[in-house]
């Protein structure tokens, strides 16, 4: 069977619901915090690739790992009820185009134009940034701008530092900032001290928009994002005493800025009105916000919020739905999305959310959902009694979103 019949049968197969398979990443520079419901002897199974501690969903976007990354490593495949025939999302939107995401997507991006992930660090990562479109376009990438969230059901702990940096303080200066670039590989380039830490708060979330300086804390971090994988790393020190190696400072920076090693460069990346707003947490905290009453969606059988709203690209819901209840869910967008807890179906589909996955398994907890299926509506049936159902749903443009 070739691919493009192949592509229409599981189309067909899932009503437009597509199967996706867990796709794992591992980074060498990270330590996995155990939350992402991988089996617990399989975190370092890739060995000196290192620890997996992401778990990608409805991604069509190459994970940019280095020397030996092998060529599907981030992307989603879909796959058939029985588990023995898949095909890459990527190479299914590319051959089906419209049926899968409507003709809007398609139009405007040619694609699949973000992914979301689980980020399960047991530490802090470095103060870092990712790229806007015109810095990003110097190396052929586009521009990241990403959100996150922070599950209740992933996070039964809060790792070794459950705090973020963002930005810079107010008063701090770009002489300042430049200074500690060039410090870079000195020693601890205490950039740290010109930030401030917010404490991470469950089931809250953080908009980020390119350009943006921050130093994720060590929670479990739901993030949909662009479908790019540009960043770069400002901070040389972490917590820690990990020493973080002075490629990924000009990573994705053009050959003749790495070359000459301009440091200018790299403080022109920063969106300076972004970092010293002094209004920063109240500009981009995100808390949960009901698409309509709350009063009225329970009588209804669920409960449906926003919960990453702050970015035009990129959006995420938050779906419950309550014990013993049969809901018909519509959308005016496709998306993917990930069951965090309870069991159930959806569509033709079952649903559930695993407790332990071994790697390279399949389960049956994350969904592509085509425009056509999401605006004729998803039939999702809660058989438990005293459980609910709790998926989050991640969007490319969604005309319904209204920015905060």
């Amino acid at each position: 069977m070739d691919k493009k019949h192949l592509a229409q049968k599981l189309l067909e197969q899932g009503g437009g619901i597509l199967r996706l398979a867990p796709t794992w990443v591992p980074r060498s520079f990270c330590r996995p915090g155990k939350r992402i419901k991988l089996h617990q002897d399989d975190y370092f199974v890739l060995g000196e690739r290192g620890g997996i501690d992401e778990r990608w969903f409805s991604s069509t976007t190459w994970a940019e790992n280095g020397p030996g990354t092998p060529d599907d490593e981030g992307m989603s495949y879909v796959v058939s009820e029985d588990g023995t025939e898949k095909i890459l999302l990527k190479e299914m939107i590319d051959l089906l185009g419209a049926d899968v995401i409507g003709e809007t997507l398609w139009n405007k991006y040619h694609g699949w134009a973000m992914y979301s992930k689980f980020f399960d660090n047991a530490g802090p990562l470095p103060h870092h940034i990712h790229h806007d479109n015109e810095h990003a376009a110097k190396v052929g990438a586009a521009g990241k701008p990403e959100m996150y969230f922070f599950p209740s059901q992933v996070n039964n702990h809060g790792g070794e530092f459950p705090f973020t940096f963002f930005g810079f303080t107010p008063e701090t200066t770009k002489e300042q900032v430049l200074e500690t670039l060039k410090n870079f590989t000195k020693g601890d380039n205490n950039i740290l001290g010109l930030s401030q830490a917010y404490k991470l708060e469950l089931d809250t979330g953080w908009d980020v928009p390119p350009g943006v300086m921050h130093a994720p804390g060590s929670l479990c971090t739901y993030e949909p994002q662009f479908a790019s994988d540009v960043y770069a790393m400002y901070q040389s020190v972490l917590l820690n005493g990990q020493i973080v190696g002075k490629d990924l400072l000009w990573k994705n920076s053009p050959e003749e800025v790495v070359a000459n090693e301009d440091y200018e460069y790299l403080l022109d990346v920063i969106d300076w009105d972004k970092n010293v707003d002094p209004n920063f947490h109240k500009n981009r905290i995100m808390r949960p916000i009901p698409v309509k009453p709350v009063e009225e969606m329970v009588a209804e059988g669920y409960v449906e919020e926003w919960i990453c709203y702050k970015c035009p690209e990129v959006s995420a819901k938050r779906l419950t739905v309550l014990p013993g209840q049969t809901v018909t869910i519509k959308d005016a967008a496709p998306y993917g999305l990930i069951c965090l807890q309870g069991h159930g179906t959806f569509g033709q589909w079952m649903i559930e959310s695993p407790a332990s996955i071994r790697y390279g398994a399949l389960t049956h907890d994350e969904y592509f959902v085509t425009e056509k299926a999401a605006k004729e509506g998803v039939v999702i049936k809660n058989p438990s009694t005293t459980d609910p159902i709790v998926i989050l749903k991640h969007f490319s443009d969604n005309p319904d979103l209204v920015i905060e």
